[in-house]
């Protein structure tokens, strides 16, 4: 795999748009393993309100969302955020992510995740990060081991999907330098 053909950042305002386009191309692709998402997501008024609920949420340290972008072109191929942040004796969050499907199987979110895994470790301090992913989404799981995260187990009847209640793969990274 090649690195350095993506980068992460923090989104702006300017990136509501392009973002808006991206999620309304994927939307069919990424709601096949995501919750339902409400129809006002695809509107860049929500995308606006998104971004500056971002702002708040990294003042805070409640939540870390990024886009990714591919370096040939700066154009936005994806999106991946940490949630569900726990300080204290945890120290520990949770990433998510979502790649235009026309960039899959390529290794770009592989190496996002990475690039974001390191960004948690040494610059946030995060102890543990955790993953989740469909069982019927091999690729996103595949995403997730060769950015050097482990199996865990399975959580049961975990996530509703398209009104189902689905299991998901657990998988977890440690800070190596801890």
């Amino acid at each position: 795999m090649l690195e350095g053909r993506v980068y992460f950042r923090y989104p702006e305002e300017a990136d509501a748009e392009e973002l808006t386009a991206m999620y309304k191309r994927n939307r069919e692709f990424f709601e096949k393993f995501s919750p339902s998402i409400p129809d006002d997501f695809y509107t860049v008024e929500h995308q606006l309100q998104i971004i500056n609920q971002t702002r708040a949420d990294r003042d805070e340290d409640r939540k870390y969302n990024f886009i990714v972008c591919h370096k040939e072109d700066d154009r936005i191929i994806g999106s991946i955020g940490l949630s569900f942040v726990v300080r204290g004796p945890l120290q520990s969050c949770m990433v998510g992510y979502s790649l235009d499907r026309d960039y899959n199987g390529k290794g770009y979110m592989t190496e996002a995740v990475k690039q974001v895994v390191s960004y948690a470790f040494e610059e946030l301090k995060f102890h543990r990060i955790t993953g989740e992913a469909s069982p019927r989404n091999p690729g996103s799981i595949r995403v997730l081991e060769n950015a050097g995260f482990h199996k865990e187990g399975i959580a049961r009847s975990n996530v509703k999907i398209n009104g189902v209640w689905e299991d998901h793969q657990v998988l977890a990274i440690i800070n190596p330098n801890e």
